[in-house]
């Protein structure tokens, strides 16, 4: 177990040592750190001690400036100990931040031992209460992450896409900002999952995502539509842009999915991307809608190709 250490702030030499015969009769030799003033408190690393006494009269400032010392430094417990018995002093020194006030008369000295040792049991019940708070919001924070994830991929599930995009959608649309979308597909998915099997249609599935992820940025999102099917946002990003992002998706999922595959051939996408400004949109579900249908394109076109939605017609880029 680690050994208890208390600081003691008192200016009267025989005060201290009087505090620190009791206390350390209570807790240990060697228990208690004393100083006789507020900067010599201040060279101290009163983060390092379980609690901390002061008085509230000290040649160069008061228990009251001690207590901000502290707070802002770290959470250690801080009881004043002064001969002040007023009781607006008290209460504002509680309010400040002190959690126990101790006045100097009749045998306090003997109430000391009794007042830490309740300070101590209470800092104790607040620090697992932190804790525990700290470990449910992380926990809370892992399951809402689980429940918008797709379990395969990585990426985004649907669900939480459609939330995304309407927010994202609202945002780009109030600061006349713009917004891309990019739908992904892989061509000839269902051959390739009936021909190497489940298994590896997965792996492909996998990879795709490890792709995409890649080649976002922080604030880009990307889940899985459906099936072999990943659709992208791209804040602040207009067709050029998003198209460049497909194009490096393209070609590294080509040559990723050739390793796996273990051939010369990698496994081609068709994507097709849409921007707000491009296209107009006029709610959310609309700017996937025309990207969506610039990947018709691509497949029609012969699939292999990125094409760009200029609503209502569509300009191919070059195949590879």
């Amino acid at each position: 177990m680690k050994p208890l250490r208390l600081l003691i702030i008192e200016d009267d030499d025989d005060q201290r040592e009087l505090i620190r015969e009791q206390v350390e009769d209570r807790f240990g030799r060697g228990t208690v750190v004393g100083v006789g003033s507020r900067a010599d408190a201040a060279k101290q690393d009163v983060a390092s001690f379980d609690l901390i006494l002061t008085d509230f009269n000290l040649p160069d400032g008061t228990g009251m400036d001690v207590l901000h010392d502290v707070s802002a430094r770290c959470t250690t417990p801080v009881i004043m100990v002064t001969g002040e018995n007023v009781g607006e002093t008290a209460a504002e020194a509680i309010r400040q931040g002190a959690t126990d006030y101790v006045v100097k008369v009749g045998d306090y000295l003997f109430t000391i031992p009794l007042v830490i040792e309740k300070n101590l049991t209470v800092a104790k019940i607040i620090r697992e209460r932190e804790e525990l708070r700290k470990q449910l919001e992380e926990k809370n924070a892992l399951l809402e992450q689980m429940a918008a994830t797709d379990a395969l991929t990585g990426v985004y599930n649907r669900r939480h896409f459609g939330r995304v995009l309407e927010q994202l959608y609202a945002e780009a649309a109030r600061y006349d900002k713009e917004l891309a979308a990019v739908m992904i597909d892989l061509d000839g998915y269902k051959q390739l999952n009936d021909t190497f099997g489940h298994q590896v249609g997965d792996q492909l599935l996998v990879v795709a995502g490890k792709v995409i992820s890649a080649n976002m940025r922080r604030m880009d999102i990307a889940a899985r539509y459906g099936g072999d099917e990943f659709v992208l946002l791209l804040p602040q990003q207009g067709c050029d842009d998003a198209a460049h992002a497909a194009g490096r998706i393209r070609e590294e999922f080509y040559q990723a999915s050739a390793a796996l595959l273990r051939r010369k051939e990698g496994v081609t996408m068709s994507i097709g991307i849409a921007s707000l400004k491009q296209c107009g949109a006029t709610h959310a579900d609309q700017l996937v809608n025309h990207a969506d249908q610039a990947l018709y394109k691509s497949k029609q076109g012969g699939r292999d190709r990125v094409s760009v939605s200029d609503a209502p017609t569509i300009a191919l880029a070059s195949a590879r």
